[in-house]
């Protein structure tokens, strides 16, 4: 069945046609938030929170994005409320660990790592969560600007800028 019937179907309470959008959009989703959480639990409850959310939400859906926008949108959402709750705060021997965890189940598996995720980790939500909507799933500033919330202009001024350490991380500008 064609995405828009089950978008169709699961707004009218068709609890079959929503099981199938999640089949079809968790493990994208979970993907995505690996990327923004670098914490693979965080990011399976996270995804999860954000499913069920769209149960709730799902008469919301406009059709002017495509479905996986709009979940990454909430998803995004979902990730920097819970980043403000939690405030200021880090504790970076956790992150630290989680970053190791995640990397070494990673590449346990034979799933994607490289030196660009493992650079992507030491820059902050507010930089990664652009660069990741830019450059992996390429989105435009102004629809990235529009899913998080922030100018278009401040958009790419933190890609741009974030870019810049990255190359400075991976050494690139030496090469």
């Amino acid at each position: 069945m064609e995405e828009r019937e089950l978008i169709k179907r699961a707004k009218k309470g068709d609890h079959e046609a929503f099981a199938t959008l999640f089949k079809q959009h968790y493990p994208f989703l979970v993907k995505y938030l690996i990327k923004v959480t670098m914490n693979k639990d965080q990011a399976e409850e996270l995804a999860q929170d954000t499913m069920a959310k769209i149960v709730e939400k799902i008469h919301l859906y406009n059709s002017k994005s495509k479905f996986s926008s709009w979940l990454i949108t909430i998803a995004t959402n979902r990730y920097i409320d819970i980043q403000r709750k939690k405030g200021k705060e880090k504790n970076w021997q956790k992150e630290q660990a989680n970053f190791r965890s995640l990397k070494w189940s990673m590449e346990s598996r034979n799933e994607e790592w490289n030196d660009v995720l493992a650079a992507l980790s030491t820059l902050e939500d507010g930089v990664r969560i652009p660069i990741i909507l830019k450059h992996y799933y390429g989105y435009s500033y102004e629809e990235i600007s529009n899913m998080i919330g922030l100018p278009p202009g401040t958009v790419k001024s933190r890609t741009h800028h974030g870019i810049l350490r990255l190359r400075k991380e991976l050494k690139l500008d030496e090469q």
